[in-house]
């Protein structure tokens, strides 16, 4: 099948869209892809429903702010379709189905809730395309994390690339997670900690600018040994997989005071320590760590990575992955596996019991 993948991060900077051909199992070929920045006023509409999603309780109504990105979420998807298809020649009709994550602002796994904005049904009308999405709230429903569900398609990637080693996949979106692939194809997966997020707010508070490019203020910046050590005293650290968080899970009190470079650097350092501190929870050294996800970009981020994991240390783009786009192919993947009732995810993976299908589907015509 045709699938074309959508994926909008917690970092926030944009639409990922990609177009793979895949069997829902073995059978991957990559085809064309698309990134969408969000506009300014855009990330103010979601900054503001996550904010307000923190204090939204089971029982309440979704909020107004919350519903205004929902909208807008889903327009800015719809139009990334539209855009990908152009430029890629396809239409409508030549893609059998849409893997539609949407954007997280809310996960509760330990009260079995979790909440992934974006309408299924109207992107389906929008774009005359059938659409997966909630791709989440069965494994939740469940008792697992619901996250990370990418696992799958890592595995999947490993194979296709006859990868017959043990192999880490860390993915540094604006949460952290890792996926381990055994040699003998077994499957851990969990998330670390922070990733971009922490970064980035702090970054956007003190310039303005959304993200620290090229990690430019981290590098003119120094780790402050004594903040970096108050925000690894979590549990969550220790807390043996599969584990999930949410974006605020975190809060980076313990840098106020510092300087905004200091800030910066002291934050960089703690998202490589998170990662470091998951591997240890990996049975055996992998033989390779591949990074994925925007955090990649960011080379004062990638040399403490690579000085911490003691080497090791590549971009995706060294196996001919294409590091950007993992995680919307991965929904594509997600999408025909859903399609199929196949797992989407495992106890090894979000801890769900037993192998779990999911995914809602909505036809473009009736």
């Amino acid at each position: 099948m045709r699938a074309l993948g959508l994926m909008s991060g917690t970092s926030l900077d944009g639409i990922d869209a990609a177009i793979i051909e895949t069997d829902g199992e073995a059978e991957l070929t990559p085809g064309p892809t698309l990134s969408v920045a969000y506009t300014p006023e855009e990330r103010a509409v979601l900054r503001a429903a996550l904010e307000v999603s923190k204090a939204w309780k089971p029982d309440e109504p979704m909020p107004a702010e919350v519903a205004e990105a929902e909208r807008l979420l889903t327009l800015a998807h719809a139009q990334a379709v539209r855009a990908l298809l152009k430029e890629s020649a396809f239409g409508p009709q030549d893609i059998d189905i849409i893997g539609f994550h949407g954007q997280t602002v809310l996960h509760q796994p330990a009260i079995r809730r979790t909440v992934q904005i974006g309408m299924g049904a109207e992107l389906a009308r929008l774009t005359g395309i059938d659409v997966v999405n909630d791709f989440r709230s069965a494994d939740v429903a469940a008792g697992g994390h619901g996250a990370p569900l990418v696992p799958l398609y890592h595995q999947a990637l490993v194979r296709a690339a006859g990868i017959k080693e043990s192999i880490a996949i860390i993915n540094i979106g604006g949460v952290g997670n890792v996926t381990y692939v055994g040699i003998d194809g077994s499957l851990i997966a969990f998330d670390t900690g922070p990733g971009n997020a922490l970064i980035d707010d702090w970054v956007f508070r003190h310039t303005g600018v959304p993200l620290d490019k090229d990690g430019a203020m981290a590098e003119i910046g120094e780790v402050d040994v004594d903040a970096l050590q108050a925000l690894m005293a979590n549990e969550f650290f220790d807390r043996k997989p599969p584990k999930s968080l949410d974006r605020f899970s975190f809060s980076p009190a313990a840098v106020e005071g510092l300087s905004p470079p200091d800030g910066a650097a002291t934050l960089t350092a703690f998202t490589v320590e998170a990662i470091a501190r998951g591997i240890a929870h990996i049975p055996g050294m992998p033989t390779r760590f591949v990074v994925c996800g925007g955090g990649r970009h960011n080379p004062t981020l990638m040399a403490m990575l690579s000085r911490r994991l003691q080497g090791g240390v590549l971009p995706a783009e060294d196996l001919g992955w294409r590091g950007d786009d993992v995680e919307a192919e991965a929904f594509a993947y997600l999408a025909v596996r859903s399609l199929k009732g196949l797992p989407l995810s495992l106890p090894t993976t979000t801890g769900v019991p037993k192998p779990m299908p999911g995914g809602i589907i909505h036809k473009a015509k009736a």
